[in-house]
């Protein structure tokens, strides 16, 4: 919708940067863009000036040049992960099969089906997040599954997967408390809780990679600067070939694990 005047817009701009938000002018365009009337337009500048944060007030968030789905509940995508997408697209080839586990919204998933023609398949431990990643899939013929990490997933993707995009939470507990509070109030702990160091699901995705992958397949995963030489070593361990790369003005740090010749199943009894 369109406000009644430039008075009534400054009025907007001006409730929002009291609020504390530094982009009052691009938010208070943003609202006024999606709302459909006055009545929503005044509710939405309310929530945002409460704290809301603005992807969950406008119900979409900005990823890679798509429009990006996000109900509250739903882990935000952040801007730092579009470096991770451009990894996997390096490798990522028509017709490939491309998961993305703990997917969110979808939008990791979303954005590479964007640029490549790939079979698509993405999984959620959260419900809200199943709903929400359905919706940004499914113009990509995407498929979402409700579970815990692999435990979702039909058996015949065991063995088939040739790009697992994995963000999953890498946050300390004990670190969680630092964080935003647009993070911190808003968006699931179970989205950002990594555990005592921030690695525990980590672990579990790469204990698990080698079965679901294809030989040659590829793991990516995002890690902060301290997290991302022990994550290496997760995957070296797990006999992926691995390698960390950086994109320092997005502060974004990718672990891309490869399944070459010394990636192993481990299965009851021993190593397959």
């Amino acid at each position: 919708m369109s406000v009644s005047s430039p008075a009534e817009l400054g009025l907007i701009v001006e409730r929002l940067r009291a609020s504390g938000c530094v982009f009052a002018e691009d938010e208070a365009a943003l609202i006024v863009e999606t709302a459909r009337d006055a009545a929503e337009l005044a509710a939405m500048v309310d929530q945002r000036v409460a704290g809301s944060p603005l992807e969950y007030v406008v119900g979409w968030a900005s990823f890679r040049g798509l429009r990006i789905a996000v109900d509250p509940g739903v882990f935000i995508p952040r801007r730092r992960t579009e470096f991770l997408v451009a990894e996997a697209l390096r490798v990522t080839l028509a017709g490939s099969v491309v998961l993305d586990l703990g997917c969110g919204s979808g939008a990791l998933g979303a954005a590479v089906a964007a640029e490549r023609e790939v079979s698509l398949y993405a999984a959620d431990i959260e419900l809200a997040a199943v709903r929400c990643a359905r919706r940004n899939l499914e113009p990509f013929g995407g498929t979402v599954y409700q579970g815990d990490l692999f435990a979702a997933l039909p058996e015949r993707l065991r063995g088939e997967v040739d790009v697992l995009l994995a963000n999953v939470p890498y946050v300390p507990t004990d670190e969680i408390r630092l964080l935003p509070p647009e993070a911190r109030l808003y968006e699931p702990h179970v989205t950002l809780d990594g555990g005592p160091d921030g690695l525990a699901t980590l672990r579990r995705v790469v204990a698990g990679a080698a079965e679901w992958l294809k030989p040659g397949g590829h793991l990516f995963v995002e890690m902060s600067d301290q997290q991302a030489p022990v994550a290496w070593a997760v995957m070296v361990d797990h006999g992926l070939d691995a390698e960390i790369t950086t994109d320092d003005d997005l502060g974004a740090n990718v672990v891309h694990g490869r399944c070459g010749s010394g990636c192993r199943v481990v299965v009851e009894g021993g190593t397959e």
